[in-house]
């Protein structure tokens, strides 16, 4: 008999803001899927908000937790790993490590068999933004690089860590698909400039879609994580790759809408749920 798919998620749990693994686990679990984290950081709010409490797991502790999912024969039948904010260089050695387990993993866990016959790896390369540049370590981002987007099913950077990962200078949108074709697996690229609205992009090695969509002027922290998340969750339920897409913008834009409306601080992933089942808007992918 087969369980509803499985998730790890390798990233910060925040407790008092919608960001990070915390964001991840609640949109993945709307789309039925299981999930199980393993948090970076222990925080209390977005560092955004000012000193957010807590600090970096540290690596016998993280490894400790990988250990006891292990042991309980469960990334055996793990069907997505997310991975997203690192806080030490060791936690992507050690994500890679998981990955590779993932991988090689029997598909069953006694009598219960993988959700897939295969895994999805998704690797969120959060390093930096525009104009600020990395707010990680140098190490950690080149770790990122070196250790997580090799090993990835798909990639999903803002426009800034695309450069930073492709090492190419993006000029326009052809530089764009060119600099993510470059990496040799899917790519989600988000926070895209064009025509005085933001971008999303998806390009692999012989497709290349794009959604705009309106900016708003204010937007709670943990939008790409929502739409990371939201885009994973329907491709390992099936959707191809320009539905998942259209329906991780289009929920991803009705939550902001949502927060914009109510005058929430914090994506309201919970409170607006119903907007993953009938978002706000409806958008459609242009072919590049």
């Amino acid at each position: 008999m087969k369980t509803m798919p499985m998730a790890l998620i390798l990233s910060s749990h925040v407790s008092a803001s919608s960001v990070g693994g915390g964001a991840s686990e609640r949109v993945l679990n709307r789309a039925g899927i299981d999930t199980m984290l393993v948090p970076t950081v222990l925080y209390g709010r977005h560092p955004g908000w000012g000193e957010p409490g807590g600090g970096p797991v540290e690596k016998p502790l993280f490894e400790g937790v990988l250990s006891g999912i292990s042991g309980q024969g469960l990334l055996d039948i793990t069907d997505l790993v997310l991975t997203g904010y690192f806080a030490e260089v060791g936690q992507v050695f050690d994500a890679a490590a998981a990955i590779d387990a993932v991988r090689k993993g029997t598909r069953r866990n006694g009598p219960v068999e993988a959700y897939a016959e295969t895994p999805f790896i998704v690797v969120d390369p959060i390093m930096g933004d525009a104009p600020g540049g990395l707010y990680v370590s140098p190490a950690i981002a080149a770790a990122i690089k070196d250790q997580l987007v090799s090993r990835a099913d798909l990639v999903t950077p803002n426009a800034f860590e695309l450069g930073h990962i492709s090492g190419r200078q993006l000029t326009d949108l052809a530089s764009m698909v060119r600099a993510a074709r470059s990496l040799g697996r899917p790519v989600l690229v988000s926070s895209l400039p064009r025509h005085g609205q933001i971008g999303v992009m998806y390009v692999d090695d012989t497709d290349a879609w794009i959604v705009t969509h309106e900016r708003f002027p204010k937007a709670p922290n943990g939008t790409g994580d929502v739409l990371t998340a939201a885009f994973a969750g329907a491709r390992v339920q099936g959707a191809p790759p320009k539905t998942a897409l259209e329906q991780a913008v289009a929920v991803t834009v009705s939550v902001v809408q949502r927060a914009n409306e109510w005058g929430s601080p914090e994506l309201p992933v919970v409170a607006a749920s119903d907007v993953f089942r009938q978002p706000l808007i409806a958008v459609e992918a242009e072919a590049l």
